[in-house]
């Protein structure tokens, strides 16, 4: 008799640069996030194009899925993966930009700031 086994575990929909995890641990420890908090990825509407990105900290709700990447525990709504699926969020510290930046392949355009994009 053969044994079936089942994978449980899920791919993170998205991905984060090693620059954005630094980022993302340093501000934990200057803001002093309580450890039971996990990094939340989501959409809202709103912005320029129709959407903006979700990023922050924040406790696990019913209707998230949770994902381990580059060592952070990663929330998002399930209802919200569809319009996240492939996207890579890093951190830039350059002289002309600095702060997160995300490459949504889901984002049919998107606005000149970066942080809102329609579907």
């Amino acid at each position: 008799m053969e044994m079936m086994l089942e994978n449980t575990a899920t791919m993170a929909p998205v991905s984060l640069t090693e620059g954005a995890v630094e980022q993302l641990n340093l501000i934990r420890k200057q803001e002093n996030i309580p450890a039971d908090y996990c990094l939340r990825l989501g959409v809202k509407g709103g912005g320029c194009s129709g959407f903006s990105y979700v990023l922050g900290f924040d406790q696990a709700q019913d209707n998230d899925d949770t994902f381990e990447i580059g060592g952070l525990r990663v929330v998002m709504n399930k209802a919200h993966a569809i319009y996240l699926l492939g996207m890579e969020v890093d951190f830039h510290n350059g002289l002309d930009n600095r702060g997160f930046t995300f490459d949504n392949p889901n984002a049919k355009s998107t606005c000149g700031c970066g942080t809102s994009f329609s579907a």
